[in-house]
């Protein structure tokens, strides 16, 4: 019972997905797979983070690691969450979700857990962009919506340009990345060896930029920055085969870091000090337990990573992953109640968007997620 609720609950990636239910459901879908590990050594072969076939973190575990007093923890929280991870009641979304922008600020639109529009001087990018039902390799298996999609794809706004941080499912999304390829004319930029996906899915060579950490792509004045996260990749058996990162979004006025999924790391620090301190930071908040301590952030972990990157009074923090997908036995609210607690005590500012809301420095507070 334990192990089936953790497979359910998915850990955030298809990795932990075993047995023969699972490989019965991803029957027929093996496109949502994406390339084999030799079509991804190709590329990923040219950085010096790439050893043995495989990606590594900058730091190594901090002595939290998945043991098995750990892991038994894990299964036992899973198989007793029952409906505690689930929101109380229907989640709110914004009355207008549509896509204002104004030039000469830093802005995002949040649509649900790592999903957002992030605004910089007037240009647009859109950060691991995941609009199906379920994050899984499978539509009828694995980790459901709690909420709607707020924006359909085909009402987004033109953007300059897609990110990825890594190929978890619920960051890379087959369905979404096609039928992006098909509404937009934006190339897609991402973290080396994801391009290989999306060259097995039918994205034209000509729209992927693939980058190692440290490597940045132009687009006009805006400046799109790789650089490290800690965390790790795996569509399912293999892992760490393609590479995890965080992002700068950098205009020629204000800037932006996108943290995507990882854990607390010292890499924030050497980030702000060379790319900031940034007007918005969007950093994760949710799917925490002690089991993954370091490759996911929780939110006090969060909040200290602000503070490394952006100033105190200046800088507004924007949660994301967290509150649309099941992937770790905790209540659905709490990421945010913690959040709030911890940038109190902090004196930090931070901005919480109802999905498919829109905030800047100058958004009110407004706890939402109180239903």
């Amino acid at each position: 019972m334990a192990v089936r609720a953790a497979l359910r609950f998915g850990f955030g990636t298809a990795s932990l997905l075993a047995g023969g239910w699972v490989l019965r459901a991803l029957h027929g879908t093996p496109a949502s797979l994406g390339a084999t590990p030799a079509e991804i050594a190709q590329v990923a072969r040219r950085s010096p983070h790439y050893r043995d076939g495989v990606f590594a973190n900058l730091e190594p575990p901090s002595g939290i690691t998945m043991d098995r007093e750990l892991q038994r923890m894990l299964l036992r929280d899973l198989a007793n969450m029952g409906s505690l991870g689930k929101p109380p009641g229907p989640v709110p979304l914004a009355d207008e979700p549509g896509a204002d922008i104004t030039a000469s600020r830093a802005a995002a639109r949040w649509y649900g857990h790592s999903s957002a529009l992030i605004e910089v001087d007037g240009y647009r990018v859109l950060a691991d962009p995941v609009w199906s039902r379920r994050c899984s390799p499978s539509r009828s298996v694995g980790p459901q919506r709690m909420h709607e999609v707020p924006l359909q794809l085909e009402a987004l706004p033109a953007v300059d340009a897609v990110l990825i941080s890594h190929d978890h499912y619920d960051h890379l999304d087959i369905d979404t990345i096609v039928a992006l390829a098909r509404t937009q004319r934006a190339p897609f930029v991402v973290p080396l060896g994801i391009g290989a996906h999306l060259r097995k899915w039918g994205i034209p060579e000509g729209r992927i930029v693939e980058l190692d950490w440290h490597e940045s792509h132009r687009i006009g004045d805006l400046t799109l920055i790789c650089t490290p996260a800690r965390h790790f990749s795996g569509r399912l058996f293999a892992r760490d085969t393609t590479l995890w990162a965080s992002w700068v979004v950098a205009g020629p006025t204000h800037r932006a870091f996108f943290g995507g999924d990882t854990g607390y790391t010292k890499s924030f620090a050497e980030i702000g000090a060379e790319h900031g301190p940034f007007d918005l930071t969007l950093l994760p908040i949710g799917a925490y337990h002690p089991a993954f301590a370091d490759v996911h952030m929780n939110p006090e972990d969060a909040v200290r990573a602000h503070l490394d990157m952006a100033d105190r009074d200046s800088g507004v923090m924007v949660p994301i992953h967290w509150a649309t997908f099941r992937l770790a036995p905790h209540p659905w609210a709490e990421p945010a109640e913690r959040l709030v607690a911890a940038a109190d005590t902090e004196r930090v500012r931070i901005a919480v968007p109802i999905p498919g809301g829109r905030v800047d420095n100058e958004s009110v507070f407004d706890p939402w997620w109180r239903l």
